[in-house]
């Protein structure tokens, strides 16, 4: 049952009717307590075919490639792979881990917008041809070293609410379109299609129908020069939501049946990452200490002190942070809502508390100001909605210790997978079962041991 990052020998639980995520992070609490009090994940498989049947609900017949870089442990890369979900891959090293599932390279393709030379000769070698290009030294880069290359031109997109700011960072503009094909005519480049992005936070989905029209006169514009496109990836922005899935289905169908229908021949493609993963995880840490501070220090500035003097307010530190789990902190708003473990009545009061990971560094800050019942070095807290963005390559930064997955999925979602004739004999070398926890004595619950 227990996986690390980059370990490809894992094992994934098939929960008993009587058994629920709950009680595998209880059991997995009462082991961890008793052994060293690591951080660690419960990842539910089964959200992920969950997600996916809703995508093909919703979305059909646009493919997904799921963007490895957004959580590439192993056993997430192989439930997709088998699902027949497209990867991708933004590196050498995440190439090599789609590799490896057997994965044919047309169904993957190569995102990252500043390519090392090196990696692109990888590329060239793996078969991996589609790959995404905005600008002319780009261009001459990949015209260099993978002589069979098919560019998707991305472009940007405009945020209509000026919220965003990395969708200016990549993208080229509809005018250097031109620019780009004549650089790939000369250079004797396929281009192939488009790409844009709209990010989850752009709340205007009318950013989806200027992105559309711009992929439009970028193909119009492609015909002048004798290419032939084929492929529009609409790229990622999908939060997870149905409603949001099918609110951004509801702009972008009748644009693509107008602008790239059936018959054009155009392939369109999406890159849900968050999507998929991102309620698919728990993480569970553990207090390792914990102090009192002024009330003053712990309020965000503009803030009106509202407290008792003579009421605590208490600072906790746990064993994942930053440099951690909680990584992506560091470049985005990470909504990270802690929720106590043990069980604590309901008139407990509630302190003003911060959370800190345990670099003791100053950007280390988890939360920066919530409210719980007064907790216990050796205390537990559980994170919801961690699958994305925590589970890649990770610093080794104060000795972090990565967190342990365990992996579940429920007999219910098994059989969907079989009875969809998804799930290979591959897969299925990775499943033991679990009972009902209901059944377990303190001697039979989870094992922490490889």
């Amino acid at each position: 049952m227990k996986g690390f990052l980059e370990d490809a020998n894992y094992s994934i639980g098939l929960l008993d009717e009587g058994a629920t995520l709950a009680d595998v992070i209880d059991n997995c609490i009462y082991e961890h307590t008793h052994s060293g009090k690591r951080a660690f994940f419960v990842g539910d498989l089964g959200k992920l075919v969950k997600q996916n049947t809703q995508w093909q609900n919703v979305m059909a017949p646009i493919k997904p490639f799921y963007p490895v870089r957004c959580n590439s442990t192993p056993g997430v890369l192989e439930i997709l792979g088998t699902l027949g979900v497209g990867f991708a891959c933004s590196s050498k090293s995440e190439m090599a881990l789609v590799q490896d599932l057997g994965i044919p390279p047309e169904n993957m393709i190569y995102t990252n917008p500043c390519k090392q030379a090196s990696q692109i000769k990888y590329a060239a070698k793996a078969g991996i041809n589609i790959m995404t290009c905005d600008n002319d030294i780009e261009l001459k880069k990949i015209a260099r070293n993978h002589p069979n290359a098919k560019l998707l031109l991305h472009i940007a997109t405009e945020d209509i609410t000026a919220d965003e700011e990395t969708n200016m960072k990549f993208g080229t503009t509809l005018k250097n379109c031109r620019h780009l094909m004549e650089c790939a005519k000369e250079l004797g480049v396929q281009i192939v299609g488009v790409k844009f992005h709209v990010s989850s936070s752009c709340k205007e989905l009318q950013s989806y129908i200027h992105a559309i029209s711009d992929a439009r006169c970028v193909f119009d514009m492609a015909e002048e020069f004798g290419f032939k496109m084929n492929m529009l990836d609409i790229g990622g922005g999908f939060t997870g939501s149905e409603l949001q899935l099918e609110q951004v289905n509801h702009v972008i169908r009748p644009l693509l049946d107008v602008y790239f229908p059936k018959e054009s021949g155009v392939n369109v493609i999406a890159e849900p990452g968050c999507y998929y993963v991102s309620s698919a995880f728990t993480l569970a840490v553990n207090i390792i200490a914990k102090k009192a501070v002024e009330y003053d220090k712990l309020l965000p500035s503009g803030v009106e002190q509202t407290r008792n003097d003579d009421e605590p307010v208490f600072t906790y530190y746990i064993n994942d942070g930053v440099y951690g789990s909680f990584a992506s902190k560091l470049s985005e708003k990470l909504n990270a809502i802690p929720e106590v473990h043990k069980k604590y009545k309901e008139d407990e009061p509630l302190f003003a508390s911060s959370l800190w990971g345990p670099s003791c560094d100053e950007l280390d800050q988890i939360v920066e100001n919530c409210r719980l019942p007064e907790l216990s070095v050796g205390d537990w807290l559980i994170f919801d909605n961690m699958g994305s963005g925590t589970l890649g390559e990770q610093s080794t930064f104060n000795d972090y210790q990565r967190p342990l997955i365990y992996y579940m999925m429920s007999f219910s979602d098994w059989d969907e997978m079989q009875d969809a004739g998804i799930a290979s004999d591959t897969l299925m070398k990775n499943f033991f079962f679990v009972p009902s926890c209901i059944q377990l004595s303190p001697e039979d619950r989870f094992s922490t041991a490889a």
